[in-house]
């Protein structure tokens, strides 16, 4: 990675100040509410983060545009060659490119999403970021990044950095201890949840309160109860670097974030269940079926059922268990051109372990079809990976 870094001329130390994002859940959620309100205050923002849903360009947004796919194509090129065919990863290859578009176009912030971990992730080279933010930390990746809250904390709180200042979102206690220690240990500022700042919603409102003052905001564009907490810390990163209200009311009204129960609005799955609720969310992992519960326990009644894929690797029992007492029923896919996808029988027998029934469907318009031709006017969540996600963003325009 330094050796590509170098061969294309250091571009990470060229561009402009950085805000770099860890954690578990919540990190792209809190980098686009950042960046809205930045760009609520006038500002211009570079941004890139992982993994894409539909197309690959969505990695990598400069001055507030997706990159073009011609630039896109003519930066690669240039980092291949660059690198001269030595061992690099994909990911690796990719953030080159991105500091190197981002190093040849003028901007006031560079907001950076962390791959996988922190420690040893690729957009760690960044040595000196304006503000560094760590989100809710839980069981993701153990195969990489150990079994316990505290070892994957360790691993995010890989991104801090000597006297630069912290935000910590809710944490398990476990991991707040690791993240604290660590900050203490390179003498970085902490700004923690329930410490120094607090966010939760009233009467339909965020409020959002630290020692500055208190706010009293518009609820999150972006959908479920534990956006609050998101919200919060895009909020106090904000306010840390001077931006007044009116980021912050950008910030929560602003933001958008496809497959985080988003609702899908329109396109060939609509036309094939045109009175059907259709929603889409790419959580995966136990928190993120917790998060997804509560949000679906907000919503008015009525019945609720699952198109679930995922991924192997993933805890299917753990994602599904929050999700059973809000599931009338659910249909069980393989994401399609996922090598490493569970098949649609190993998620239903998980399914059916934790009470929900289910069935297995060849594709997704199979599953929708066979729920509205019982129940056409059925609330349908489509869940269980972002890769799932990107491939119905993509079928469905």
């Amino acid at each position: 990675m330094g050796r590509c870094l170098e061969a294309v001329g250091n571009p990470h130390l060229a561009v402009p100040p950085v805000i770099h994002v860890a954690g578990t859940n919540g990190k792209g959620s809190v980098q686009a509410m950042i960046r809205a309100g930045l760009e609520a205050a006038g500002q211009t923002v570079h941004a890139y983060t992982s993994p894409h849903l539909a197309r690959f360009h969505e990695r990598i947004r400069v001055a507030g545009n997706l990159i073009s796919e011609q630039e896109l194509t003519q930066i690669l090129d240039e980092v291949y060659a660059a690198n001269g065919g030595e061992t690099i990863t994909y990911f690796e290859i990719t953030t080159v490119a991105a500091f190197l578009a981002f190093a040849k176009t003028k901007a006031d912030w560079t907001l950076l999403e962390v791959g996988l971990g922190g420690r040893y992730d690729a957009t760690n080279v960044i040595d000196d970021p304006r503000l560094t933010i760590i989100t809710t930390v839980d069981l993701d990746h153990q195969q990489f990044l150990g079994d316990t809250v505290a070892d994957i904390a360790f691993q995010k709180a890989g991104i801090i950095k000597r006297g630069v200042p912290l935000i910590i979102g809710p944490q398990h206690e476990e991991g707040l201890e690791v993240i604290e220690a660590e900050a203490q240990k390179f003498g970085a500022p902490t700004l923690a949840f329930g410490q120094h700042w607090h966010a939760h919603e009233e009467n339909g409102r965020l409020i959002y309160q630290d020692e500055t003052g208190l706010l009293d905001l518009p609820r999150p564009n972006l959908r479920g109860p534990h956006q609050v907490g998101n919200a919060g810390m895009a909020i106090a990163a904000l306010r840390h670097l001077d931006y007044g209200e009116n980021a912050a009311n950008g910030a929560v009204t602003d933001a958008f974030w496809p497959a985080r129960m988003q609702k899908l609005k329109s396109g060939p799955l609509l036309d094939a269940a045109p009175e059907a609720e259709l929603w889409l969310d790419g959580g995966h992992n136990p928190a993120a079926g917790a998060a997804l519960a509560e949000t679906l326990a907000r919503l008015p009644k009525r019945p609720t059922h699952l198109i679930c894929g995922m991924l192997s690797t993933k805890d299917v029992e753990g994602y599904l268990r929050p999700l059973a007492k809000h599931a009338t029923s659910l249909h069980a896919v393989a994401i399609p051109g996922e090598a490493a996808t569970l098949s649609a029988s190993e998620t239903a027998q998980a399914a059916k372990a934790v009470g929900i029934p289910a069935k297995e469907a060849a594709v997704v318009v199979d599953a929708l079809r066979a729920i509205t031709d019982t129940t056409p006017n059925a609330r349908i969540l489509i869940c269980g990976s972002l890769y799932l996600a990107g491939a119905i963003l993509r079928e469905n325009g």
